[in-house]
């Protein structure tokens, strides 16, 4: 079986929000920051990057937020209900890729599980810098199809007028590196599954499934899913992957697992 080389973790630090947008239970009520101090669970959403070197090319999986995600958002009203304001000037996506010695230019690929403000908020420094840009084609066709300037999470601003290859079902991409679609969170939702020589199998499940408690089972979804139905099949079939694979199971959002991580730049998976 191929596999990759070495994986890099990047924690590109959190933003704020009520806990309910990733985990429905009874009782909750969504809040925005002005809010936080009530009786709710502020969670700390952690976002995160992945890079990954191969025999046949270094890939990035996902961009985390933008530096000016407060001005960007600000249209949206997304800056008062998820505020990046968890993050120190060393965990910012931009520095954490100098910090590996990188430049745009020096990466082959560039993947995007989907193209919400916090996966795909830094995709235009790629943009003609060399890297081929890939999504969903699913995810392409309805980021781009709707009408205004966002949708959601969906904002134009950060991909309007890039060029993206597009992939379509589960791929092998690279040597080791396999892309898997999981929708439901967004129509072209995908997650990525790494096979690596000494750490085994690590499956990246983006926001197909937040977090640990999410994952169950039973699965719990949360408030921002397009299609439950669909979520909720790409839950078990992630799980069954990962069962299968003996897969290491890494969420999307899930704070104390990423803190528990090995990570950039200092350690890595190989």
């Amino acid at each position: 079986m191929a596999t990759a080389t070495r994986l890099h973790m990047l924690d590109c630090g959190a933003f704020g929000c009520d806990l309910t947008w990733l985990l429905l239970k009874a009782g909750r009520t969504l809040r925005s920051q002005a809010d936080r101090d009530r009786p709710v669970e502020w969670y700390s959403c952690t976002t995160h990057a992945v890079l990954v070197e191969t025999a046949e090319g270094t890939l990035l999986w996902d961009t985390s937020c933008p530096r000016d995600w407060e001005t960007r958002w600000a249209p949206t009203g997304l800056h008062e209900y998820f505020p990046y304001d968890q993050v120190s000037e060393e965990q910012y996506f931009d520095s954490r890729l100098s910090q590996l010695g990188l430049a745009p230019g020096d990466l082959d690929y560039v993947v995007l599980s989907h193209l919400h403000v916090d996966h795909a908020g830094n995709v235009r420094e790629f943009a003609g810098a060399g890297p081929r840009l890939v999504v969903n084609d699913k995810e392409k066709e309805w980021a781009f199809g709707f009408d205004g300037a966002f949708n959601g999470a969906h904002l134009k601003a950060d991909y309007e007028g890039i060029e993206f290859e597009t992939v379509s079902g589960d791929v092998e991409f690279l040597p080791g590196v396999s892309l898997i679609e999981a929708p439901g969170h967004t129509p072209g939702t995908m997650a990525m599954r790494v096979d690596l020589p000494d750490s085994g199998t690590m499956l990246f499940t983006s926001d197909a499934v937040y977090m640990g408690d999410s994952y169950g089972p039973p699965a719990a979804p949360a408030a921002i899913v397009n299609d439950l139905s669909a979520w909720y099949a790409s839950v078990e079939k992630i799980r069954r992957i990962a069962e299968e694979s003996d897969a290491t199971v890494v969420f999307g959002h899930e704070c104390e697992q990423l803190r528990s991580m090995r990570l950039a730049p200092e350690r890595f998976y190989s």
